[in-house]
């Protein structure tokens, strides 16, 4: 094999590499230039669909959350936002390996779009099973709004579940992993299906609100029936929505505006 030949075989894998990084900037400066939209809030609700909610729990769970998302109140707080529209997603959780889109993101700026949003969560076929791995839950709808296409200073994951943090990941790992992002995290505790206690025999409360939340203006509310459940969770929606400040580890926030 000639030199000569040698060296035009390298000049022309040069300039292939070349031509092929040129496609894949371009590429790539396409897909960042795609501008995401600018929502006053991503929201994700994680709901327990673990094999401690039987089909007509789940059914009175999904009703809860279609309801209060087309409430004339939640309408009135997601209309004052800057932008006047959320992004939602609603996901179904239950064991380590059963984490479930049940609705994708959408956008909500008025009653149809909630609606919408209501009429598909309903129809929707059931997906989770197994038991309680809160810290998956979390994870997972952690990912969905890292992937999403909106933009925001508040990114809340709303966390509903009648039991404790039974398998998976570390719960304090991944809670923290995930608040030092800039993520929100609430809880709502069910507590009409029987008594509940947390892994160290704690009230349920207690373990939701030691080991599950996290992040500024982090908060939970306990519902203690069906008609608890409705109106708890009408009020900690338009907590969330109405909530101006933004999201994230309190450390993560002062080193933002401090610069350092």
């Amino acid at each position: 094999m000639s030199e000569g030949w040698v060296v035009g075989a390298r000049h022309a894998g040069f300039r292939f590499s070349t031509g092929l990084l040129g496609i894949l900037a371009v590429w790539s400066l396409g897909v960042s230039g795609v501008r995401a939209e600018t929502v006053d809030l991503e929201l994700v609700f994680a709901a327990d669909g673990s094999g401690s909610i039987d089909d007509d729990e789940l059914r009175l769970q999904r009703d809860g959350y279609a309801a209060a998302l087309s409430d004339p109140k939640v309408l009135n707080a997601i209309a004052s936002g800057s932008h006047g529209r959320i992004a939602v997603a609603y996901v179904e959780w239950g064991s380590p390996a059963s984490q479930h889109t049940i609705v994708d993101w959408r956008v909500i700026a008025g009653a149809d779009d909630a609606r919408a949003f209501g009429e598909a969560l309903r129809a929707a076929p059931r997906a989770a099973w197994g038991y309680n791995s809160i810290s998956e839950a979390i994870a997972y709808s952690a990912d969905l709004i890292r992937g999403n296409a909106f933009d925001s200073d508040r990114k809340v994951i709303d966390v509903s579940g009648d039991g404790p943090q039974i398998g998976g990941r570390p719960l304090d790992l991944i809670r923290d992993m995930v608040v030092a992002e800039g993520v929100t995290i609430n809880a709502l505790v069910v507590a009409n299906r029987g008594v509940r206690s947390g892994p160290r025999g704690e009230p349920l409360d207690e373990h939701y609100r030691n080991d599950v939340i996290g992040g500024i203006g982090a908060f939970v509310v306990v519902a203690d029936d069906e008609r608890g459940f409705t109106q708890t969770l009408l009020g900690k929606m338009i907590r969330e929505i109405v909530d101006a400040n933004p999201t994230g580890a309190p450390a993560r926030r002062l080193a933002e505006r401090t610069g350092r």
